[in-house]
């Protein structure tokens, strides 16, 4: 069933293959779908809702963090990963990203199109017991909010403060007048003093270290 003002964007490598899933979307749910390519992150206009499918085959964290940046600027974006490894692989994703739909390689293609239709209805597409792991990252979250922490200076602190609120390297430097290289300089220092190995880790530690604010949840889809 078609839903005016609805697109589905497929941001991923384009080529046979996912031509093929983009014309099986289409006839499934009569719904207009757009293959973008990894770099892009800019919205076509004209849609009141947006389901912007990141295929993590293809698009690496920083591409994910951009679109993480337009997710929370506008309010017709509903992010939703493809092709995660597993719950684990999920559970971190959302624990440093706002997404509202995960979803599995080894997920059947009507699977898949059940998950895209209930995130066009404004529903969560993701396991009871992923969204089960959330909600208890987010009460760790909260118990931790005034933890003392210890080994970071001043302006690590307010780096991964940025970095948590999805920030990227760029926008840090911008913020704080220094340069891009003085950035990666302290978030090297940072990763080791948290002993953590990339952006995604570090996000997450600062999201359970320090007092910041997650993304609000959605009603809970009653099963995937």
């Amino acid at each position: 069933m078609s839903h005016p003002g609805t697109s589905i964007l497929l941001v991923t490598d384009c080529n046979p293959q996912s031509q093929l899933f983009i014309n099986y979307i289409h006839e499934q749910l009569d719904e207009t779908v757009t293959a973008l390519p990894p770099d892009t992150h800019i919205i076509p206009e004209g849609s009141t809702k947006n389901i912007v499918l990141l295929d993590a085959n293809h698009v690496n964290e920083e591409a994910i963090q951009q679109w993480h940046n337009v997710s929370l600027e506008d309010a017709t974006v509903v992010l939703a990963a493809l092709n995660l490894r597993d719950e684990d692989h999920a559970a971190d994703l959302l624990a440093a990203y706002h997404l509202q739909g995960v979803f599995y390689r080894n997920d059947s293609l009507l699977l898949t199109c059940k998950g895209i239709s209930r995130l066009i209805e404004g529903d969560l597409w993701m396991s009871r017991t992923l969204m089960a792991r959330l909600i208890n990252f987010y009460r760790q979250q909260q118990r931790n909010a005034y933890r003392p922490v210890c080994g970071l200076t001043h302006r690590e602190m307010e780096i991964i403060s940025l970095l948590s609120s999805g920030a990227s390297n760029t926008d840090i430097a911008d913020k704080l007048f220094v340069s891009e290289h003085t950035v990666k300089s302290h978030l090297y220092n940072i990763f080791k003093k948290i002993k953590v190995h990339n952006r995604i880790q570090a996000m997450n530690w600062a999201r359970q270290n320090l007092a910041t604010s997650p993304a609000p949840l959605k009603k809970m889809l009653k099963g995937a």
